[in-house]
């Protein structure tokens, strides 16, 4: 009786780690400093598995991104960005996605 009641403890431990995905986070120098820029970003990241939440810190251009890291990884979270518009640390802003942004959301203008 006690082995088994031991076997359904560590099986409930074990399905309860699998139904949580690990999360890693990650801070990405941007571009972005709007509300604006946070639903373009937010759009791309629709379309980028394993992003679980974002925040940018407007002052900044800080993003911090939640992860989980056997979906997605830093590399293609950062070309995400830049499908996006903006610059995520090395890698510059898609020229084609940058040209169609609101002219608020491009660098050098007001609150940029």
């Amino acid at each position: 009786m006690r082995s088994l009641i031991v076997f359904t403890i560590l099986l409930l431990v074990n399905f309860s780690a699998m139904s949580y995905p690990p999360v890693t986070e990650m801070t990405i120098k941007t571009s972005a400093k709007c509300a604006e820029c946070y639903d373009n970003i937010q759009r791309e990241f629709t379309y980028t598995k394993g992003v679980k939440s974002f925040a940018i810190d407007y002052e900044t251009g800080d993003l911090t991104v939640k992860y989980n890291p056997g979906k997605t990884d830093p590399d293609k979270i950062r070309k995400a960005i830049s499908k996006a518009g903006y610059d995520a640390d090395d890698v510059p802003a898609d020229p084609r996605a940058y040209d169609k942004l609101d002219d608020c959301c491009k660098k050098g203008a007001v609150g940029h």
